[in-house]
């Protein structure tokens, strides 16, 4: 099965299952979805694949879901349960970073078969976790502030603009800002600039993608009983 069509699968059961939770759970629901998927981002980034014809690693759409959640809790709760969304995401970032890079630190037992699988998932390098902890912090808060400074500006129309407009743009600095402070004396400069422009166009199609589910949050009957008090 091509890699593409893997990626669209994932996609759709990925952002379908997030509306059941949202459904079920309503705003706590979004909040546990952002912990859940940056959890998910940090382990599946380290799988490299192939997505048409640019090399990427995975994460991208879990990633995306995090996006849409801010975006949703801004659109259906105000921006005041937005930023805190992303704050509880920052918390769930720092914690599993913090805790998990003891793992690799224990010995392995005689009958062990996990370490080498494990291990390399969670080994704590500083460059990298100050990376991804500005990029997020950076990215979700303006996120955030786009996403009303254009719902401000339309009078409240035209959701697809402002989900993404604010998500694609968010997204931009995020990937400028993770690359810069990641890899910066790493690669030569030609190189860091292709891994960031790929890295944003997957992160763009991800944005595209997730339009529909950003209407169906918002305008299904059933999920417009979610709305809290």
């Amino acid at each position: 099965m091509p890699n593409e069509l893997i990626f669209l699968l994932e996609l759709v059961a990925d952002f379908g299952l997030c509306l059941l939770v949202y459904k079920w759970l309503r705003r706590e629901g979004l909040m546990l979805l952002i912990v859940l998927h940056i959890i998910m981002c940090n382990l599946q980034v380290v799988k490299q694949v192939e997505l048409l014809g640019i090399a990427a690693t995975l994460g991208n759409i879990a990633y995306g879901v995090t996006f849409w959640c801010t975006d949703l809790l801004s659109e259906k709760y105000g921006k005041k349960q937005a930023k805190r969304g992303v704050l509880i995401g920052f918390i769930a970032l720092i914690m599993f970073s913090a805790v998990m890079a003891f793992v690799p630190l224990y010995t392995p037992g005689e009958s062990d078969w996990g370490d080498r699988l494990v291990s390399p998932l969670f080994r704590f390098v500083p460059r990298l976790a100050l990376a991804s902890v500005c990029a997020y912090l950076v990215s979700q808060y303006h996120d955030v502030w786009l996403f009303h400074l254009i719902r401000d500006i339309t009078g409240g129309r035209y959701l697809w603009l402002r989900n993404n407009a604010a998500t694609m743009l968010s997204q931009l600095w995020d990937t400028l800002i993770f690359c810069t402070i990641a890899f910066v004396g790493v690669f030569p400069w030609p190189v860091l600039i292709q891994i960031s422009l790929s890295t944003w166009l997957l992160k763009a199609i991800v944005a595209a993608l997730d339009t529909p589910f950003i209407y169906l949050g918002t305008r299904w009957r059933w999920i417009a009983q979610a709305t809290e008090e």
